[in-house]
């Protein structure tokens, strides 16, 4: 009863400025619960290669595993794998590699070129 009670009134935290919207803040919280959970960002991953909105290596990234834990984890939940063009292939890992380089600092990883 009482978590019901403190979730009814997560606006107070807006209210107060804590953060700027509600959006912010379910951001906020959602990003906890999944840095807490692990498992749920795998089923997330999962899911969405299921439904053919994400490659392979972002199902990786998403999972917070390697490419070849990820594709285990694909088998053992019964989703089969695509397999990408040669140039679209290279065009999501180009995308992944951006991604990372924009979360190290300048001088860790070298410039790729944006197209």
């Amino acid at each position: 009863m009482e978590q019901a009670i403190v979730l009814d009134k997560l606006d107070i935290l807006v209210e107060q400025r804590v953060y700027p919207d509600r959006a912010a803040l379910t951001k906020d919280a959602m990003q906890a619960l999944l840095r807490s959970r692990p498992e749920l960002r795998q089923y997330l991953a999962v899911e969405l290669y299921r439904r053919g909105e994400m490659s392979l290596a972002r199902a990786a990234e998403i999972g917070g595993v390697d490419i070849e834990t990820i594709k285990e984890i694909l088998r053992e939940a019964g989703v089969e794998r695509r397999v990408p063009t040669i140039g679209a292939a290279i065009h999501e890992e180009v995308e992944w590699l951006r991604r990372i380089q924009r979360d190290q600092s300048p001088r860790s990883l070298p410039l790729i070129p944006q197209s």
